[in-house]
């Protein structure tokens, strides 16, 4: 079964952070799924009796690719992520350890 990751950046500027948020097993269609899951969690917009306190939109950069940019008086917070999937470890049989497909170190 295909592994994927979450992939997030996150930050201002040259500040970015990249990081995998989160690794899971499935199909691309329930990774993806997660993915926006967990988009539509971040940085969430409403306060706790359910009144909007900034302004959240989510942009897609491509069917694998959002970015989330969050708004309030005074600064902004965006937050990019990306669905990769895992196609070398040298630590696993069933996968090569290279990404040009060798089995072989580099």
């Amino acid at each position: 079964m295909p592994r994927w990751a979450i992939v997030q950046a996150s930050g201002e500027a040259e500040a970015f952070r990249y990081n995998i948020h989160k690794e899971l097993e499935g199909t691309e269609a329930q990774a993806l799924a997660e993915m926006l899951r967990i988009i539509d969690t971040v940085a969430d917009a409403l306060t706790e009796a359910g009144r909007r306190r900034q302004r959240r939109r989510v942009f897609r950069v491509s069917d694998r690719s959002y970015t989330v940019r969050v708004e309030s008086r005074g600064w902004s917070y965006d937050a990019h992520f990306t669905l990769a999937e895992l196609i070398a470890d040298t630590h696993d049989d069933e996968l090569p350890s290279s990404a040009t497909g060798s089995t072989q170190g580099p």
